[in-house]
């Protein structure tokens, strides 16, 4: 029988699993981005203790979701993923997807297994979980645009505030070493007690401050002064 990614419990997010995740994160990660992407961190200082949270990044390749936990510091994240990942061809991405904890989802229409997984996550104390908002890869965009809005709902479902990551400087996968700089800067945490739309603008303002990309139409007018006092102090 097939089985369903879209539903994990609590018992998928045991010890094996995070041995084989902080295995796989610093004895291969961690070389790969250091001696083929000059890697670097900015803003550790606004991560919070806990796990209680939501990452949410932007989104230019595959390399995101362990670059981003690296960026932490290594914390256990769960990642949600598009359902086709999990029937790639390509063997090691399918492999890779599934056993370091992520769940399937359908971004059109998420299911009721998928807020029972979110809960899952949240209940084991350890994991945080972890969502690119824009969906798809967006490696040839200049722009935050076109935002799911999903990582919002769960954030106020489960009172998680949500952790804004910027990937800045991805310009290609790298094929020698040091090639690439690639810095990952950690924002301010957004309180899931403000309004859906507030939420939005602070994050977009943070990604693009970090980033340097430019703002969807959508959000051309936030400044500073509206995010201001949106963070979580």
């Amino acid at each position: 029988m097939k089985k369903n990614y879209n539903r994990r419990t609590e018992k998928d997010y045991g010890f094996l699993r995070k041995a084989f995740y902080l295995s796989f994160l610093y004895c291969i990660v961690l070389p790969v981005a250091k001696l083929m992407y000059n890697f670097k961190v900015e803003g550790r200082e606004n991560l919070p203790k806990g796990s209680h949270f939501i990452y949410a990044g932007n989104h230019v390749s595959y390399l995101d979701p362990p670059l981003l936990t690296l960026a932490t510091g290594g914390r256990f994240i769960a990642y949600m993923a598009k359902q086709e990942l999990f029937d790639a061809d390509n063997i090691l991405l399918r492999t890779l997807v599934r056993w370091l904890g992520a769940f399937a989802v359908n971004r059109d229409k998420p299911e009721i297994a998928t807020f029972k997984t979110v809960n899952a996550v949240f209940n084991t104390k350890d994991w945080a979980l972890g969502i690119f908002p824009q969906g798809g890869i967006r490696k040839d965009s200049n722009k935050i645009e076109n935002i799911h809005k999903g990582f919002i709902l769960f954030a106020k479902k489960f009172k998680a505030d949500i952790i804004p990551v910027a990937i800045c400087g991805y310009d290609g996968y790298a094929k020698k070493l040091f090639e690439k700089h690639l810095t990952m800067k950690i924002g301010k945490p957004i309180s899931y007690q403000l309004p859906e739309d507030e939420i939005i603008k602070n994050w977009v303002y943070q990604i693009c401050e970090f980033t340097g990309m430019e703002p969807g139409d959508e959000y051309k007018n936030i400044t500073e002064k509206d995010t201001s006092e949106l963070v979580v102090k």
